[in-house]
């Protein structure tokens, strides 16, 4: 079953602001990385790469959160909780356009002289909590 994100909280998603994403270790706690998201539709997306542990967490578990809330206003916040895809189409043009959105330097330079595999986390809503700026 999927849910809708509501278009009021279309500027929070599509702003600049660092996000927090859940995934959940082998262990059964939680693991939480902050993130850069870009949504695409009612989908978030995020970028990582093969073998790190939100990844392998995210391989074995598709089930995530992410939760957005802005800096100047850290009471308003957009919550998912989805499951996510993966893939390593796009990986590299994903991380790219995040970069430029959050940092204005274009090309993200991070992985270069790395044997490093971008993948684009997918992530498709069952769940949508907000508390939205008035």
């Amino acid at each position: 079953m999927t849910a809708t994100i509501p278009p009021e909280a279309y500027p929070m998603l599509d702003a600049a602001e660092f996000a927090t994403i859940a995934t959940t270790n082998p262990n059964g706690y939680p693991q939480l990385s902050v993130v850069w998201v870009e949504r695409d539709g009612n989908d978030l997306l995020v970028s990582t790469t093969k073998g790190r542990r939100k990844c392998l967490n995210m391989e074995r578990d598709p089930r995530v959160t992410v939760l957005v809330y802005p800096k100047d206003d850290p009471y308003s916040y957009v919550e998912v909780r989805g499951h996510v895809r993966m893939t390593e189409e796009g990986g590299r043009e994903l991380i790219d356009r995040l970069n430029d959105q959050y940092t204005s330097t274009g090309r993200y330079t991070g992985d270069d002289g790395t044997d490093n595999v971008r993948v684009v986390c997918r992530i498709t809503p069952v769940k949508v909590v907000t508390r939205l700026p008035h």
